[in-house]
């Protein structure tokens, strides 16, 4: 007897209203808000910034100009490349890293508590806990930060106050406000697809390895991370991509020498006006993120279909 398609599956789950009705809606996002703008950045990242005038003109022709300006920069450029925006374009990634990795090390034990340990009316406070902090506006979670980690914001005070350092630690200059502020805002994106993998979990796998006399990092080491494997991979690209691409928390809680790559995108489109250059900066910060996940994912041999699930 021949198998149901998916989409046979589909509609015979949802009906055939309902099922036309979400797969119209997610096309029409997926085409709209997704694939047509990224259309567009393409095609401006291979063209001149020219006036209004020029444009559609015999000089309005594709280009590599904006990308060869990524690589070496300005023609006659000393250097022989582009040292500031391949600098801070390193600097993100790897902070973006950063990032990510601190999540998984926070969030790893608190995804496990909430799906094995905690029971009943605990694990719903606990995630009611996490969930209330997100009501407030990303911005202004930002500049609490940025308060919390001033010359005369708490932890400062704290520390003084213990006699631990004479003068206030500049935390902002120093990025830990940032990697700190960056690191909170995206706490419940890599706490829930880790949980929902191990929420699936057999505790009775858990118990035989106790049994067993494994000891609790083999445990972890050996059942509960192979098996959560796509929620962590899930929660890492999600947190990795956000974090390579944030905006407002690097403007608020970055210090002079923590230029994030997305301000020189957002100043070369708004400062300099010049918005083929930036769709160029912005094609290739999502390209090579994208690559950048993609040989994680095959690195650590997890499907996409799995961190789909």
């Amino acid at each position: 007897m021949p198998t149901k398609s998916w989409l046979g599956t589909f509609f015979t789950r949802n009906g055939l209203f309902v099922g036309s009705y979400i797969l119209a809606a997610v096309l029409a996002w997926i085409f709209l808000m997704i694939i047509l703008p990224q259309i567009a950045m393409i095609d401006f990242s291979f063209s001149y910034d020219l006036p209004p005038s020029q444009q559609g003109g015999p000089e309005d022709v594709y280009t590599l100009a904006n990308y060869r300006y990524f690589l070496f920069g300005y023609p006659g450029n000393p250097d022989g490349y582009n040292r500031l925006d391949l600098a801070v374009f390193g600097r993100t990634l790897i902070a973006a890293v950063f990032v990510t990795i601190l999540d998984l090390i926070l969030c790893y034990p608190i995804a496990f508590y909430l799906a094995q340990v905690a029971r009943g009316r605990m694990t719903r406070v606990l995630a009611v806990a996490l969930i209330v902090p997100y009501w407030i506006n990303e911005i202004l979670r930002a500049f609490a930060f940025r308060i919390i980690f001033g010359a005369s914001g708490i932890i400062n005070s704290i520390l003084i106050g213990l006699g631990i350092v004479e003068t206030p630690i500049d935390f902002v200059r120093e990025s830990v406000a940032l990697y700190a502020g960056l690191a909170y805002a995206y706490v419940l994106l890599m706490v829930f697809p880790i949980y929902n993998a191990i929420e699936s979990l057999d505790r009775n796998q858990i118990e035989a390895a106790r049994d067993m006399g494994a000891p609790w990092w083999r445990i972890h080491w050996r059942v509960v991370i192979p098996f959560a494997k796509p929620g962590i991979t899930s929660g890492c690209t999600i947190v990795f991509m956000l974090a390579a691409g944030a905006l407002a928390a690097p403007q608020i809680l970055g210090g002079p020498s923590s230029l994030w790559f997305t301000q020189i995108i957002y100043r070369t489109f708004f400062e300099s006006v010049n918005w083929s250059r930036g769709a160029a900066y912005a094609v290739i910060l999502l390209v090579v993120c994208t690559l950048f996940v993609l040989l994680m994912m095959r690195i650590f041999k997890v499907k996409l279909g799995e961190i789909g699930r």
